[in-house]
């Protein structure tokens, strides 16, 4: 199981490629308030007892994992309905994106209980502590799509371990905790890789 990916690491993937080489290929790590607030979160999450009300069970810290997409991880609050209808829900510090990231997260949560429940899921949960909401997750084939992209350009990225260059979306790299250690606006700079590119052409 070394080449299993944490379903964690495709919401850093979506985000930035580089901020996703930096953690799980170059194995560095940097916290900010962001990413602190986010941890105590998931902790009192995690320490949460399973509970059941009405035909619903809530379930938490549920291990999941796929043997065709190579994923492990560990949700954070798994909903058994009746009709063996689950609905993963996922725990976020921030507040709703226009972006996928975090529906990325969610969609291979359901392809893991999809798996291993031999069953198919329609929808999925975030629930927001900045905003106090929780927003469902609709499990398109669009979705999906992107879900497996992201997986398979990871497994990719993985193999090969390149760190890719700085995103070109400055604004990300304002919160994100890497900065730092990433120093996108250097390597914004350095011209020194288009520079030997254009040496050696023909």
């Amino acid at each position: 199981m070394d080449d299993f990916l944490p379903i964690s690491a495709l919401q850093h993937y979506a985000y930035c490629p580089r901020q996703f080489a930096l953690i799980h290929v170059e194995r560095v790590w940097a916290e900010n308030l962001y990413t602190a607030e986010g941890r105590i979160l998931h902790d009192r999450v995690d320490s949460g007892e399973a509970e059941q009300r009405n035909l619903v069970r809530f379930e938490r810290s549920v291990a999941v994992g796929s043997t065709q997409y190579r994923l492990t991880g560990k949700l954070d609050l798994l909903e058994f309905h009746s009709n063996n209808f689950y609905i993963p829900v996922e725990y976020k510090r921030g507040k709703p994106k226009l972006q996928d990231w975090d529906r990325i997260q969610v969609c291979a949560q359901a392809l893991c209980i999809e798996e291993m429940r031999s069953t198919e899921l329609s929808e999925g949960a975030i629930w927001y502590w900045q905003v106090r909401r929780r927003v469902a997750v609709a499990l398109t084939d669009s979705l999906r799509s992107s879900t497996t992209s992201v997986i398979n350009a990871c497994h990719s990225l993985l193999k090969n371990g390149e760190t890719p260059r700085p995103s070109v979306s400055k604004s990300r790299c304002k919160a994100c905790s890497m900065h730092d250690l990433c120093c996108p606006e250097q390597f914004r700079r350095d011209s020194s890789a288009q520079y030997v590119s254009q040496i050696f052409q023909v």
